[in-house]
């Protein structure tokens, strides 16, 4: 059973910072792109960032370009979002999606940013 759990989601303050974390199981984790999208209240998904199997190459909405960093570590499993100078617009629940023959979605993680 494909597993994608994620973490590391709070409640921070504007120009804060957090780091989300995606850990993978039951799929060959170094085959598939994974990607961070989020999804605020009353909105439809919005795709935040992509990263390549290698993790070298790595795409990102122009809304957190230049302060989020999308990672991964394929010996660990896991999939990472650094997320610096938080607006309350950035406020979602964020998911962890892995992309191959098929989609992989977790079951999110709430990013919460407002004074």
């Amino acid at each position: 059973e494909v597993q994608l759990v994620e973490s590391g989601g709070g409640m921070v303050q504007p120009g804060g910072s957090l780091r989300l974390s995606c850990a993978a199981s039951g799929l060959t984790f170094s085959s598939y792109d994974m990607n961070w999208v989020r999804q605020a209240p009353g909105k439809g998904p919005e795709w935040v960032s992509a990263v390549k199997t290698s993790g070298y190459n790595t795409y990102y909405a122009d809304s957190v370009k230049g302060r989020f960093t999308i990672s991964r570590d394929n010996a660990k499993n896991t999939l990472y979002l650094q997320m610096n100078s938080l607006k309350p617009e950035d406020t979602a629940l964020y998911y962890c999606v892995g992309s191959g023959r098929v989609l992989y979605w977790g079951q999110g993680t709430q990013v919460t940013v407002a004074s």
